[in-house]
Protein backbone atom coordinates (compact mmCIF):
# COMPACT_ATOMS: atom_id res chain seq x y z
CA UNK A 1 0.00 0.00 0.00
CA UNK A 2 1.63 3.64 -1.39
CA UNK A 3 2.12 5.68 1.68
CA UNK A 4 0.13 9.11 1.61
CA UNK A 5 1.95 12.36 2.19
CA UNK A 6 -0.56 15.02 2.74
CA UNK A 7 0.19 15.03 6.34
CA UNK A 8 4.03 16.13 5.12
CA UNK A 9 3.77 18.91 7.20
CA UNK A 10 4.59 16.48 10.22
CA UNK A 11 7.94 15.99 9.26
CA UNK A 12 8.94 19.53 9.80
CA UNK A 13 12.07 20.02 11.92
CA UNK A 14 14.27 23.20 12.25
CA UNK A 15 17.62 23.67 11.90
CA UNK A 16 18.20 26.84 10.56
CA UNK A 17 14.85 27.60 9.44
CA UNK A 18 12.16 29.15 11.54
CA UNK A 19 8.82 26.67 10.68
CA UNK A 20 9.62 23.30 10.12
CA UNK A 21 11.16 23.76 6.29
CA UNK A 22 14.32 22.23 6.96
CA UNK A 23 12.72 18.75 7.78
CA UNK A 24 9.85 19.21 5.34
CA UNK A 25 12.13 20.37 2.26
CA UNK A 26 14.81 17.18 3.18
CA UNK A 27 11.23 14.70 3.34
CA UNK A 28 10.50 16.33 -0.14
CA UNK A 29 13.93 15.40 -1.35
CA UNK A 30 13.59 12.34 -0.43
CA UNK A 31 11.00 11.44 -2.26
CA UNK A 32 12.12 13.41 -5.53
CA UNK A 33 13.46 10.83 -8.06
CA UNK A 34 17.56 11.85 -9.59
CA UNK A 35 18.36 15.00 -7.01
CA UNK A 36 20.90 16.93 -8.97
CA UNK A 37 22.11 18.87 -5.65
CA UNK A 38 21.71 22.49 -6.65
CA UNK A 39 19.33 24.81 -4.34
CA UNK A 40 19.08 28.73 -4.79
CA UNK A 41 17.88 31.41 -2.05
CA UNK A 42 16.72 34.65 -2.16
CA UNK A 43 16.35 37.06 0.08
CA UNK A 44 19.52 35.25 1.50
CA UNK A 45 20.39 37.64 4.32
CA UNK A 46 23.82 36.43 5.48
CA UNK A 47 22.98 32.46 4.54
CA UNK A 48 22.16 31.22 8.30
CA UNK A 49 19.43 33.43 9.56
CA UNK A 50 16.35 31.77 9.37
CA UNK A 51 17.96 29.83 6.28
CA UNK A 52 15.59 27.40 4.26
CA UNK A 53 18.98 25.68 2.46
CA UNK A 54 21.90 26.11 4.90
CA UNK A 55 21.13 22.93 5.91
CA UNK A 56 21.25 21.12 2.89
CA UNK A 57 24.75 23.00 2.03
CA UNK A 58 25.89 21.40 6.00
CA UNK A 59 24.45 18.06 5.92
CA UNK A 60 23.80 17.04 2.46
CA UNK A 61 26.77 18.77 0.27
CA UNK A 62 24.60 20.94 -1.88
CA UNK A 63 25.63 23.15 -4.32
CA UNK A 64 24.14 26.70 -3.51
CA UNK A 65 23.51 30.25 -5.04
CA UNK A 66 22.90 32.63 -2.29
CA UNK A 67 21.37 36.27 -3.54
CA UNK A 68 21.39 39.21 -1.24
CA UNK A 69 20.48 42.79 -2.74
CA UNK A 70 21.28 44.33 1.04
CA UNK A 71 25.44 45.07 0.88
CA UNK A 72 26.05 44.84 4.63
CA UNK A 73 24.06 41.14 4.34
CA UNK A 74 25.74 40.03 1.41
CA UNK A 75 29.23 40.85 3.25
CA UNK A 76 28.27 38.91 6.21
CA UNK A 77 26.73 35.98 3.71
CA UNK A 78 29.96 36.03 1.80
CA UNK A 79 32.11 35.87 5.04
CA UNK A 80 30.10 32.76 5.76
CA UNK A 81 31.20 30.85 2.79
CA UNK A 82 34.30 32.27 2.12
CA UNK A 83 35.50 28.64 2.69
CA UNK A 84 32.88 26.31 0.45
CA UNK A 85 33.52 26.55 -3.05
CA UNK A 86 30.04 24.77 -3.42
CA UNK A 87 28.19 28.45 -2.59
CA UNK A 88 28.13 31.25 -5.08
CA UNK A 89 26.80 34.24 -3.64
CA UNK A 90 25.34 37.39 -5.67
CA UNK A 91 24.85 40.68 -4.30
CA UNK A 92 21.84 42.19 -6.39
CA UNK A 93 17.85 42.54 -6.21
CA UNK A 94 15.68 40.07 -7.70
CA UNK A 95 13.61 42.04 -10.38
CA UNK A 96 10.38 40.52 -12.31
CA UNK A 97 10.69 42.42 -15.39
CA UNK A 98 11.99 40.25 -19.06
CA UNK A 99 15.04 41.83 -18.95
CA UNK A 100 15.78 42.02 -15.42
CA UNK A 101 14.77 38.71 -13.30
CA UNK A 102 16.36 35.38 -11.70
CA UNK A 103 16.73 33.89 -15.06
CA UNK A 104 19.33 36.57 -15.85
CA UNK A 105 21.64 35.92 -12.87
CA UNK A 106 21.17 31.80 -12.96
CA UNK A 107 22.39 32.17 -16.72
CA UNK A 108 25.65 33.22 -15.25
CA UNK A 109 26.00 30.05 -13.49
CA UNK A 110 26.21 26.14 -14.29
CA UNK A 111 23.38 25.47 -12.29
CA UNK A 112 21.13 22.89 -14.02
CA UNK A 113 17.72 24.36 -15.20
CA UNK A 114 15.64 21.83 -13.33
CA UNK A 115 17.76 22.28 -9.97
CA UNK A 116 16.33 20.60 -7.19
CA UNK A 117 14.94 23.62 -4.75
CA UNK A 118 14.56 27.42 -5.50
CA UNK A 119 13.61 29.15 -1.95
CA UNK A 120 11.97 32.54 -2.67
CA UNK A 121 11.73 35.28 0.49
CA UNK A 122 11.65 38.99 0.05
CA UNK A 123 8.54 40.22 1.60
CA UNK A 124 6.35 41.30 -0.79
CA UNK A 125 7.15 40.85 -4.35
CA UNK A 126 7.74 37.27 -4.19
CA UNK A 127 5.02 36.49 -6.32
CA UNK A 128 6.25 38.27 -9.50
CA UNK A 129 9.89 37.40 -9.20
CA UNK A 130 8.21 33.67 -9.40
CA UNK A 131 5.81 35.10 -12.16
CA UNK A 132 9.05 35.84 -14.45
CA UNK A 133 10.48 32.92 -14.29
CA UNK A 134 11.09 30.99 -17.66
CA UNK A 135 13.85 29.35 -18.51
CA UNK A 136 14.36 27.43 -15.44
CA UNK A 137 12.21 24.75 -13.90
CA UNK A 138 13.36 23.88 -9.75
CA UNK A 139 11.56 20.65 -8.91
CA UNK A 140 10.45 21.98 -5.52
CA UNK A 141 9.75 25.86 -4.89
CA UNK A 142 9.14 27.01 -1.50
CA UNK A 143 7.91 30.49 -1.50
CA UNK A 144 6.42 32.93 1.31
CA UNK A 145 2.85 33.62 1.57
CA UNK A 146 1.05 36.56 3.25
CA UNK A 147 -0.38 33.81 6.57
CA UNK A 148 -2.70 36.72 7.32
CA UNK A 149 -5.32 36.56 4.16
CA UNK A 150 -8.02 33.65 4.50
CA UNK A 151 -7.41 31.21 2.43
CA UNK A 152 -10.50 31.75 0.11
CA UNK A 153 -9.03 35.50 -0.82
CA UNK A 154 -7.35 36.08 -4.21
CA UNK A 155 -4.87 39.28 -3.62
CA UNK A 156 -1.87 39.93 -4.63
CA UNK A 157 0.18 42.98 -3.99
CA UNK A 158 1.27 45.41 -6.67
CA UNK A 159 4.71 45.02 -8.80
CA UNK A 160 6.19 47.47 -6.71
CA UNK A 161 9.81 47.05 -5.29
CA UNK A 162 8.89 49.58 -2.84
CA UNK A 163 6.13 47.71 -1.39
CA UNK A 164 6.11 44.71 1.33
CA UNK A 165 2.28 43.15 1.46
CA UNK A 166 2.77 39.90 0.46
CA UNK A 167 0.48 37.23 -1.54
CA UNK A 168 -2.41 34.95 -0.81
CA UNK A 169 -1.96 31.69 -0.47
CA UNK A 170 -4.39 30.98 -3.33
CA UNK A 171 -2.87 33.78 -5.32
CA UNK A 172 0.46 31.71 -5.86
CA UNK A 173 -1.60 28.10 -5.61
CA UNK A 174 -3.49 29.20 -8.93
CA UNK A 175 0.08 31.12 -10.30
CA UNK A 176 1.68 27.79 -9.58
CA UNK A 177 -1.23 25.72 -11.25
CA UNK A 178 -0.68 28.12 -14.29
CA UNK A 179 3.60 27.01 -14.29
CA UNK A 180 2.99 23.76 -13.90
CA UNK A 181 3.51 22.76 -10.40
CA UNK A 182 0.92 21.98 -7.56
CA UNK A 183 1.17 22.73 -3.51
CA UNK A 184 1.73 20.27 -1.21
CA UNK A 185 2.66 21.72 2.06
CA UNK A 186 1.91 24.97 3.25
CA UNK A 187 3.20 25.71 6.68
CA UNK A 188 2.58 28.84 9.05
CA UNK A 189 4.14 31.28 6.55
CA UNK A 190 6.23 29.28 3.30
CA UNK A 191 4.32 27.39 0.81
CA UNK A 192 5.48 24.28 -1.10
CA UNK A 193 4.85 23.58 -4.67
CA UNK A 194 6.28 20.79 -6.88
CA UNK A 195 6.73 20.64 -10.46
CA UNK A 196 3.48 18.52 -11.39
CA UNK A 197 5.76 15.87 -13.00
CA UNK A 198 6.32 14.51 -9.29
CA UNK A 199 3.18 15.78 -8.32
CA UNK A 200 1.49 11.85 -8.53
CA UNK A 201 4.61 10.42 -5.69
CA UNK A 202 3.06 12.49 -3.18
CA UNK A 203 -0.26 10.57 -3.25
CA UNK A 204 -2.55 13.92 -2.18
CA UNK A 205 -6.06 13.74 -2.87
CA UNK A 206 -6.48 17.11 -2.75
CA UNK A 207 -4.47 19.85 -2.72
CA UNK A 208 -6.66 23.02 -2.48
CA UNK A 209 -5.39 25.46 -0.02
CA UNK A 210 -7.95 25.33 2.59
CA UNK A 211 -6.96 21.36 2.99
CA UNK A 212 -3.59 21.56 3.02
CA UNK A 213 -3.19 24.64 5.20
CA UNK A 214 -3.21 23.65 9.22
CA UNK A 215 -2.57 26.96 11.17
CA UNK A 216 -4.39 29.65 10.75
CA UNK A 217 -3.47 31.63 13.81
CA UNK A 218 -2.63 34.41 11.95
CA UNK A 219 -6.29 35.45 10.59
CA UNK A 220 -7.75 37.60 11.44
CA UNK A 221 -11.68 37.40 10.67
CA UNK A 222 -13.60 40.83 10.79
CA UNK A 223 -17.60 41.06 10.74
CA UNK A 224 -20.33 42.94 11.81
CA UNK A 225 -23.27 42.66 14.06
CA UNK A 226 -26.87 43.32 13.32
CA UNK A 227 -26.23 46.51 15.72
CA UNK A 228 -23.32 47.64 13.38
CA UNK A 229 -20.87 46.68 16.13
CA UNK A 230 -17.46 45.70 14.30
CA UNK A 231 -16.47 42.14 15.49
CA UNK A 232 -13.14 41.00 15.18
CA UNK A 233 -11.84 37.32 16.11
CA UNK A 234 -8.98 35.24 15.39
CA UNK A 235 -5.18 36.10 15.30
CA UNK A 236 -5.97 40.29 16.12
CA UNK A 237 -2.44 41.29 15.73
CA UNK A 238 -0.09 42.67 12.97
CA UNK A 239 2.67 39.90 13.21
CA UNK A 240 5.31 41.90 11.65
CA UNK A 241 4.93 44.79 13.66
CA UNK A 242 4.16 42.51 17.31
CA UNK A 243 0.87 45.13 17.50
CA UNK A 244 -2.54 44.02 19.07
CA UNK A 245 -5.98 44.33 17.23
CA UNK A 246 -9.21 45.53 19.45
CA UNK A 247 -12.51 45.45 18.74
CA UNK A 248 -12.86 49.12 19.32
CA UNK A 249 -10.20 50.48 17.02
CA UNK A 250 -12.88 49.42 14.20
CA UNK A 251 -15.77 50.92 14.88
CA UNK A 252 -17.35 52.65 12.79
CA UNK A 253 -20.59 53.60 14.56
CA UNK A 254 -20.98 55.95 17.64
CA UNK A 255 -21.62 54.00 20.31
CA UNK A 256 -25.11 55.00 20.94
CA UNK A 257 -26.26 54.35 17.36
CA UNK A 258 -24.95 50.68 17.91
CA UNK A 259 -28.07 49.42 18.12
CA UNK A 260 -30.70 47.27 15.26
CA UNK A 261 -32.04 50.18 13.47
CA UNK A 262 -35.78 48.92 14.34
CA UNK A 263 -34.88 49.96 17.54
CA UNK A 264 -34.00 53.29 17.46
CA UNK A 265 -36.17 56.20 18.98
CA UNK A 266 -36.86 58.95 17.26
CA UNK A 267 -34.07 60.91 18.71
CA UNK A 268 -31.81 58.07 17.18
CA UNK A 269 -32.83 58.05 14.37
CA UNK A 270 -32.49 61.55 13.71
CA UNK A 271 -28.82 61.36 14.65
CA UNK A 272 -28.66 58.28 12.41
CA UNK A 273 -29.58 60.24 9.27
CA UNK A 274 -27.31 63.08 10.20
CA UNK A 275 -24.61 60.75 10.60
CA UNK A 276 -25.01 58.72 7.32
CA UNK A 277 -25.05 62.54 5.91
CA UNK A 278 -21.74 63.14 7.23
CA UNK A 279 -19.95 60.03 6.80
CA UNK A 280 -20.99 60.84 2.62
CA UNK A 281 -20.11 64.56 2.80
CA UNK A 282 -16.58 63.18 4.23
CA UNK A 283 -16.61 60.15 1.61
CA UNK A 284 -17.04 62.48 -1.13
CA UNK A 285 -14.74 64.97 -0.03
CA UNK A 286 -11.56 62.29 0.33
CA UNK A 287 -12.69 60.95 -3.18
CA UNK A 288 -12.17 64.82 -5.00
CA UNK A 289 -8.86 65.34 -3.13
CA UNK A 290 -7.81 62.08 -4.25
CA UNK A 291 -8.35 62.86 -7.67
CA UNK A 292 -7.14 66.51 -7.73
CA UNK A 293 -3.35 65.06 -6.14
Amino acid sequence: MKECFSGIEEFGTNVYSQSGEDGVIQKILEIIPDPDKWCVEFGAWDGRHLSNTRNLIEKKNYNAIFIEGDKKRFDVLRMNYSQNKNVFAFNEFVGFSKDKNLDNILEKTKIPVNFDLLSIDIDGNDYYTWEAMSRYKPKLVCIEYNPTIPNEVRFVQKPDITVNQGSSLLSLFELGKSKGYELIVALRNNAFFISSEYFPLFQIKDNRPEVLRKDMSNITYLFSGYDGKIILQGGMHLPCHDLKLTNNQFQVLPGFLRKYPGNYNKIESIMYKLFITYRRLITKLISAFSRSE
